[in-house]
């Protein structure tokens, strides 16, 4: 007699909530696809719009034109500025290339910019925390590049130097991971005790909110799929977050069909989440690729409810009104 199988363990997945589009992200998306329905195609994008492969090759089909650098625009043309910022030397060469400019800088990191040269003129040395060669942080940095220096995770503190230890203070990238980034306040301040602080958290609202959701969610899945794009800086977190929560392991994919099966040996729990420039198909489509393994019994993890929304960009919205106010008038 053949023994009789016994019960399968039941197979779930846990989807974290909030995740994917932040509203800085969307905001960006929108000024561009409004500026390609306003002035038509071309519109030139200064790098990726955000830090998602699917969204910028959606916008490549739409007619936006993606560029590493400013002069690369043909003059009398209109380039976007991404959502992760640019410095105030970016803005000088789009007025000698006589270009016509669109800012979908996300507010949160405008108003790090603002801090920034608030600090620099008050002469105070400012410790960026933040990963090296990231756009933003390039952009935060030219606001005032002779009163900034980055410090690139607590390994990087015993390196910092600076002119009056009681006239120091520390900023950060929106998008870095809460825990790592405290650690390094609490390492700086092991050097200088009176370190100020920014007048509000730098790190933005959907990080934290996708953070705590993955640690909700990591302490009871043994694996986590995070949907995004390699050169995401909050995607990347998401997955160290994971980990750190008490997930057996996670990974980062683009697509669906990035994920490897071999990963689901042994798993009765996958976690799935996405970063904050990720479009929600691309979480379906993770999800239907779960389900078509037995993966089909979702249960929401909840871990803060989102309605921030920001208005487009000031020179989109002035074109738009003056567009509608001519439909009126004829």
């Amino acid at each position: 007699m053949s023994a009789t199988p016994g019960p399968q363990p039941s197979r779930k997945v846990l989807l974290a909530a909030p995740r994917g589009y932040c509203a800085g992200v969307d905001r960006a998306v929108i000024a561009v696809e409004k500026a390609l329905e306003q002035y038509g195609a071309p519109v030139y994008v200064r790098h990726e719009i955000v830090h998602n492969k699917y969204v910028v090759k959606t916008l490549e089909k739409k007619g936006a034109i993606f560029v590493e650098e400013t002069e690369e625009v043909p003059e009398g043309n209109i380039v976007i500025f991404s959502a992760h910022g640019v410095a105030p030397v970016v803005h000088d060469e789009a007025k000698r290339g006589k270009l016509a400019t669109i800012d979908a800088t996300c507010p949160l990191v405008t108003k790090v910019h603002k801090e920034a040269v608030r600090f620099a003129d008050d002469d105070y040395d400012i410790l960026l925390i933040g990963h090296e060669g990231h756009e933003e942080v390039i952009g935060t940095s030219g606001e005032a590049p002779e009163h900034i220096q980055l410090v690139d995770g607590p390994k990087d503190v015993e390196n910092v130097e600076v002119r009056d230890p009681d006239k120091v203070v520390w900023l950060s990238q929106t998008t870095l991971s809460v825990d790592e980034t405290m650690e390094t306040v609490d390492a700086l301040k092991g050097r200088f005790p009176n370190l100020l602080s920014p007048p509000s958290d730098d790190i933005c609202y959907a990080t934290q909110n996708r953070q705590i959701a993955v640690k909700q969610m990591g302490a009871h899945a043994d694996l986590v799929i995070v949907v995004g794009s390699r050169n995401s800086s909050n995607s990347k977190r998401l997955v160290e977050v994971a980990l750190g929560a008490g997930a057996t392991a996670s990974y980062l994919v683009d697509y669906a069909d990035e994920i490897d099966e071999a990963w689901l040996d042994g798993v009765t729990t996958v976690g799935v989440t996405s970063g904050a420039s990720v479009p929600e198909i691309l979480v379906d489509g993770v999800l239907e690729w779960l389900a078509a393994r037995g993966y089909d019994d979702v249960e929401t993890i909840t871990a803060a409810e989102e309605s921030i929304t920001f208005s487009l960009p000031k020179e989109l919205r002035r074109d738009l009104r003056a567009e509608a106010k001519a439909a009126v008038e004829d």
